[in-house]
């Protein structure tokens, strides 16, 4: 084995250990999920499918309790679309790192780009701005093999499980700890800041609108507020 695939072996790892902390998180809320779609009542076959598929348990959950409450299909996927508009920004984020990897690579982030994965690349290239393309690719693989496996996994359970597991566990405390660890450490710039709080604002302004349509506003406006903010401090400089 040659000295850069040794290297690029031991930056993969260095990623598994770094995405491993959010199985912490990523099994009660796969679990939650799984439960959750069941209840709602999906098939086991179609709760893995959205999984597999999706693979955004923010997205699935919002698009999930919009089928319970009777939207329509339409309204339940521009919901989940809206959820996941972030991952544009991640997008344009992380193509200056990994912006020349091969094709099948750039299929394979894209599909794999949650959350956890963003978090732990960005924190890593940020302040390892020079790794060779090769490293920055083992290292965002590592991230997400640590993560992947258990939210199927654990979907997979609360699929099985369904209606059995007890009210008091009470694992919906996974989905705003797995956010908070996310987004927390991210809000070191005024754009990140006014785009959080621009959010919470106007969600909880229009939390009375039928079908989460705050959740699109919000999401919109916050991108918004952010990406404008940041131009206007880049003109300043």
């Amino acid at each position: 084995m040659g000295p850069d695939m040794s290297r690029t072996r031991s930056v993969y790892w260095q990623g598994v250990r770094a995405g491993a902390p959010f199985i912490l998180v990523i099994a009660p809320f796969g679990m939650l999920f799984g439960v959750v779609a069941t209840e709602a009542g999906f098939t086991l076959i179609q709760t893995m499918a959205m999984t597999a598929l999706v693979i955004a348990g923010a997205a699935q959950f919002a698009s999930v309790q919009l089928l319970v409450d009777g939207a329509p299909v339409i309204v339940a996927i521009l919901t989940g679309l809206a959820v996941n508009l972030r991952m544009v920004m991640y997008s344009a984020s992380l193509t200056p790192h990994l912006g020349k990897a091969l094709p099948w690579q750039k299929v394979l982030i894209s599909y794999f780009m949650v959350d956890q994965s963003y978090g732990v690349a960005i924190e890593k290239y940020t302040h390892s701005p020079d790794m060779p393309l090769g490293e920055k690719i083992a290292y965002f693989f590592g991230a997400i093999s640590a993560i992947a496996p258990f939210w199927y996994g654990f979907s997979l359970i609360g699929g099985l499980v369904g209606s059995a597991i007890p009210p008091e566990y009470a694992l919906d405390f996974a989905i705003p700890i797995t956010f908070i660890a996310i987004v927390a450490p991210s809000l070191r710039s005024v754009p990140h800041l006014a785009a959080a709080i621009v959010s919470v604002i106007v969600a909880l302004a229009l939390s009375w609108m039928p079908y989460n349509a705050w959740l699109m506003i919000a999401a919109v406006l916050a991108m918004l507020t952010g990406a404008q903010l940041e131009k206007w401090l880049e003109a300043r400089k």
